[in-house]
């Protein structure tokens, strides 16, 4: 399971999450950061320094975000 960058982040990207995380799998894409799920560690790194508050833990994503499950898996797929 790993970390999932939700809405807040579209069209914000403040990059606190990248400076953080020890193993380098945020990347940027057009409109907001994703989490690859196949290298985050679960450390929380980038949840604590989240200014928006839009990483969550796959399993806590709130209902009304769950598409960014989805979203982020798919980005890492075309890429």
């Amino acid at each position: 399971m790993a970390f999932v960058i939700t809405s807040p982040c579209k069209d914000e990207k403040a990059a606190e999450c990248v400076d953080v995380c020890p193993v380098e799998c945020i990347d940027e894409g057009e409109d907001m950061f994703y989490i690859d799920p196949a290298i985050c560690i679960d450390c929380g790194a980038c949840e604590a320094v989240c200014p928006v508050e839009a990483i969550y833990m796959e399993d806590e994503v709130p209902e009304e975000e769950q598409e960014y499950i989805e979203i982020n898996r798919k980005y890492f797929e075309e890429k």
